[in-house]
């Protein structure tokens, strides 16, 4: 997996990665009124819908959520 793949407007998969990780790791850690992710599909969706601009499935940022919720 790169980080530093382009994906779209100057933003790559580490940018998405940065966009997303503070509101995960709120989710995971029970700071959030979402409860923690328990499937790979959960996490699929949850990084399509919530990261900004680009609302298509991009594998590289949900494989490195997965790791990080221990769903590999």
């Amino acid at each position: 997996m790169s980080n530093n793949k382009h994906i779209w407007e100057g933003w790559t998969v580490q940018s998405f990665i940065d966009e997303l990780e503070p509101t995960f790791n709120m989710i995971m850690n029970n700071g959030s009124w979402q409860k923690p992710f328990k499937t790979k599909q959960e996490v699929k969706d949850w990084c399509k819908d919530n990261q900004p601009y680009y609302k298509k499935h991009i594998p590289d940022v949900a494989k490195y959520f997965y790791s990080k919720a221990g769903l590999n």
